[in-house]
This record gives C-alpha cells, structure tokens and sequence, in this order.
C-alpha cells in the first residue's frame, strides 16, 4: 500500500472542554477523504498524576460505537515511549489524544511531482498562529 504523508499529532484536553464538537469535524475530513487515521490512541490523566492508555480496540462497546466511523486502522505505530512523553507533559485531571493522520490530499499531487522527476526540497509546516501574526 501506498501512503501519503503522515502527520503525527498530540492534543491535551480539559475533561469538561471536551462537548463533542471534534469528532464530527474528524468524520467530515475523513467522509470528504482528506484525511485517514493510521493510529490513535487515548490517554487519561487522573487527578493524582496517574496516566492510562487505551487504544482503539481496548474501547468499551459503547464508546467505540462512537468512534468506530473514524475507520482508525489501528496501525500500532504510537508506542509506549510516545504515550509516557504526553502523559509527562499532561496536566493532572486531563484526557490527550495522540494520532496519527495520512494526508490523502497529497497523495495524487505527490505522485505528479514524481513523474515530473520533482523531489521534495524542503518541508515544514508553521503553526497558524505564526502565519496569522505575520500577516497582520
């Protein structure tokens, strides 16, 4: 199988933020075929400082109900040492999610620049915020 670029992505949350609003968003980039998710995994941070993993497969029925139109592949690819640098950052009292999402955007203009002979100079990414502080 061919892959298209792969983002690796980490987002700390505090539990009574969290209203349901990004899933939706989520199930738009995936529906549209933007973007597939590789991998996720959920981490749960308690009050004392305690941390928890759960993947995709270990979810409870009832929640993977919810989750389960992402189509996350369940790659395997974000591993304990990923999982124990969020959990090191992560306020106590917080969920994280960490994820790893394919480009499939790029995938047909990637394969363009290849038939061209093109190769990939240079790649970054600059956050919004820093793009929105130099254009004012």
């Amino acid at each position: 199988m061919t892959y298209g670029p792969v983002d690796y992505l980490s987002f700390e949350f505090q539990n009574e933020k969290l209203k349901g609003e990004i899933l939706p968003e989520l199930y738009q980039l995936i529906e549209k075929k933007i973007i597939r998710i590789i991998d996720l995994v959920i981490i749960q941070k308690n009050k004392a400082g305690v941390h928890e993993a759960v993947e995709i497969n270990q979810l409870s029925p009832d929640l993977l109900s919810v989750i389960n139109p992402l189509n996350v592949e369940i790659s395997g690819l974000i591993q304990v040492e990923d999982i124990n640098g969020i959990a090191e950052v992560m306020a106590n009292g917080t969920t994280a999610a960490a994820l790893l999402v394919e480009n499939l955007w790029a995938i047909n203009f990637r394969d363009a620049v290849l038939r061209a002979d093109g190769k990939l100079l240079e790649h970054l990414r600059v956050p919004a915020d820093e793009v929105e502080e130099a254009m004012a």
